[in-house]
């Protein structure tokens, strides 16, 4: 059975992933700062930043696929990004430093390919600008800690496994992320549209997202740098037109930015999430010939949102 180490792969899109690749008979060996016992998988301890007993599992591995970092959804302080950047950036480099001591002629071999999730948020602010994976790196402070991210990734020394980043945009689904959220102020006939409401989501499913990187796991063909995005980045306005559509919810008014930055200190959050604009295009998936189960918004809702009605 070929084995995958999944790093991160308790957090929400780690979880999907596993289930999804165990259903293709991979061993999913999940690599976790808290293992449990009652996952349904093999989790083992790590803690995103050296080499541990974890790595007994890497030699002769399929693929690793590295899903760690800190949730952005927080707010931006100096101190919290340090954060957020350090979990991306440290969890790299120990995976970096590990793949040489499994690599032994004649008897181990390193992992055959490495995925490494990556975010739209390298782009910044786009505006209504569509940006393939050629597009220059953003200015904001996301910005930055995707550079870092990506650069560390890149700079690994790994001549014998294959290297693919996915570029992750927003990302749809009913057990994590921020459709569970919007979905409940929908239904509190607080669905509408925040701030201008004309900055671009780069959304996607998760079951294409699963697809992607199974995808990026398989075909030999795929290297470098993807964006794991939809085919159709939408409004902030037409995404929560389309969600009250589907929880069946008449029109809300929409959220000025100062109220917007007001519920996010409430919520913990950070404002900029939800006015930020990034339009971006999954260029190289689709000269890759990668077919979408959900390249609608409108179809992607119902399916996520249909017991929520």
């Amino acid at each position: 059975m070929k084995r995958i180490l999944l790093a991160g792969g308790s957090g929400f899109i780690g979880r999907a992933l596993a289930r999804a690749l165990a259903a293709r008979s991979y061993e999913v060996i999940v690599l976790t700062r808290t293992p449990r016992t009652d996952s349904g998988f093999r989790e083992v301890e790590w803690d995103g930043a050296h080499i541990g007993e974890w790595i007994q599992f890497l030699g002769d591995s399929e693929a690793v696929v590295n899903l760690t970092g800190r949730n952005v959804n927080c707010p931006h302080t100096a101190e919290n990004l340090r954060e957020i950047l350090d979990s991306r950036v440290n969890s790299v480099q120990a995976i970096a430093q590990s793949i040489p001591h499994v690599n032994i002629p004649n008897i181990k071999k390193p992992p055959r390919v490495w995925v490494q999730a990556s975010a739209v948020g390298f782009y910044g602010d786009t505006g209504d600008r569509l940006c393939d994976e050629n597009s220059p790196a953003g200015s904001d402070a996301l910005a930055g800690v995707c550079k870092r991210w990506e650069a560390a990734f890149n700079s690994a020394d790994t001549p014998n496994t294959r290297k693919v980043g996915l570029r992750i945009g927003f990302v749809l689904g009913r057990e994590g992320g921020a459709l569970p959220v919007l979905s409940k102020l929908t239904k509190w006939f607080l669905g509408g549209s925040a701030g201008s409401g004309k900055q671009f989501i780069s959304w996607i499913h998760l079951e294409d997202l699963t697809r992607m990187f199974i995808a990026a796991i398989e075909r030999v063909d795929l290297s470098g740098t993807y964006n794991a995005v939809g085919l159709n980045p939408e409004t902030n306005r037409f995404f929560m037109h389309e969600l009250r559509h589907v929880l069946r919810r008449p029109w809300s008014p929409p959220v000025p930015k100062f109220a917007v930055r007001m519920g996010a200190r409430w919520m913990k959050s950070e404002p900029s999430l939800a006015l930020t604009s990034q339009c971006c295009a999954p260029i190289r998936f689709l000269e890759s010939g990668f077919e979408y189960q959900f390249s609608k918004l409108r179809p992607a809702l119902e399916d996520l949102c249909r017991d929520r009605k």
